[in-house]
């Protein structure tokens, strides 16, 4: 599926991250880590993908602004435009040598995610949308969401509070309430590629707390662009903003989001 020149920069650009990420993931037992906090580590080969990202990005799109996890925000010529960059969302799986890892890139357009690329390069496989184009898996395979329309038979994913993180009480809150009316909750630790696979039909739904913008940007047009409803958890609060999302698919969504917000 053709896309315009920013999704081809987009996709070349994580393909390019990919390949350095993909080597360093093969050798994980001899990269050199630090500590950024409890429970959450930043690899060398993070910040390395992150200057990748950067030097393909802005080397195309110089005037656009940028906002990434590693390197924080630089402002750009044009205020209307910027990059949202996570160059590794899955770090402590990368680390643990497990396979569920993604590069996610979007671009914002006065406050309007209008393409979105979330790549999982251990798979090979790149989920790419762009706004009022559809969403779309590799070369030619149109994404859409699940046609489930029973919460027993769906399948919900969600991240859990680690470290010290804050709001373990209302994840554990949240799963009293989800786990005993659907199919099963997962727990894979790449919000970009919960998303995806929302897109994709592999989960009904998602939702999580206490995220950043980088980690949603990129997947959430996805999510939309394949069919799928996405909200805030508190529906007067910016997803983006506060770090806070549900999304399903059509037949679900009302019942999972009433579910989600007894709490």
């Amino acid at each position: 599926m053709p896309g315009s020149a920013n999704l081809n920069i987009m996709m070349k650009a994580a393909r390019k991250a990919g390949r350095s990420l993909v080597k360093d993931f093969r050798e994980v037992e001899n990269l050199q880590v630090s500590m950024k906090g409890a429970g959450d580590f930043v690899s060398r080969a993070d910040i390395a993908a992150e200057e990748t990202l950067k030097e393909e990005l802005l080397g195309a799109r110089p005037t656009y602004g940028w906002l990434g996890e590693e390197g924080g925000e630089l402002p750009g010529k044009d205020p209307t435009r910027r990059w949202i960059v996570d160059p590794l969302d899955g770090t402590t799986n990368f680390l643990h040598g497990m396979p569920h890892w993604a590069i996610s890139i979007a671009l914002e357009h006065k406050g309007q995610i209008v393409a979105g690329v979330v790549f999982d390069a251990a798979k090979d496989e790149m989920f790419y949308a762009e706004k009022g184009e559809g969403a779309w898996l590799n070369d030619s395979q149109r994404l859409r969401v699940s046609g489930r329309h029973k919460m027993i038979e769906s399948v919900f994913a969600t991240g859990l509070p680690f470290g010290t993180r804050p709001g373990l009480p209302e994840t554990l809150q949240d799963l009293a309430r989800v786990l005993p009316v659907t199919a099963g909750v997962r727990r894979f630790g790449s919000a970009a590629l919960d998303l995806a696979y929302v897109a994709a039909g592999r989960y009904e739904g998602y939702w999580e707390r206490g995220l950043h913008s980088w980690d949603l940007a990129a997947g959430m047009l996805i999510v939309k662009e394949a069919g799928g409803l996405v909200e805030p958890i508190n529906p007067d609060a910016d997803i983006l903003e506060d770090g806070e999302i549900l999304c399903a698919n059509e037949p679900v969504f009302t019942q999972f989001a009433k579910v989600i917000r007894k709490g």
